[in-house]
């Protein structure tokens, strides 16, 4: 979700500018989670998207960081059966104390319900 609301003008970047424009609403990241972004955006789709519209990886993680607090799990439960990279987003939440997760990852969706709050 996070690089489709950075390269693309859809749904989840609509939902990052409503967010943008709401001062009483923090979006959080992580170290691990900032990592998996950089990596994806040297993969070959986001690339030629990057190259499309005259941006680099390090331009748009730089976006990504001002829009986020960054917080430092010091636990990654193991939340996620199917895919443990996403742990990292739970870990994330939980750090951050967040009211909820938004995502278009099936995995994470999956949760549907997960409570933050018995982490």
């Amino acid at each position: 979700m996070v690089l489709s609301a950075l390269l693309w003008r859809g749904t989840p970047f609509q939902l990052l500018e409503a967010i943008r424009q709401r001062p009483s609403v923090q979006l959080y990241g992580s170290p691990a989670l900032l990592a998996e972004l950089a990596n994806v955006l040297t993969r070959p789709s986001p690339a030629k998207r990057l190259a499309m519209v005259g941006r680099t990886p390090r331009g748009v993680l730089a976006d990504y960081v001002a829009a986020i607090e960054l917080v430092e799990p010091v636990e990654v439960p193991r939340v996620v059966p199917e895919d443990p990279d996403d742990d990292h987003v739970i870990a994330a939440g939980v750090t951050a104390h967040a009211d909820l997760i938004v995502s278009g990852d099936d995995d994470l969706l999956s949760l549907a319900t997960f409570s933050l709050a018995g982490c």
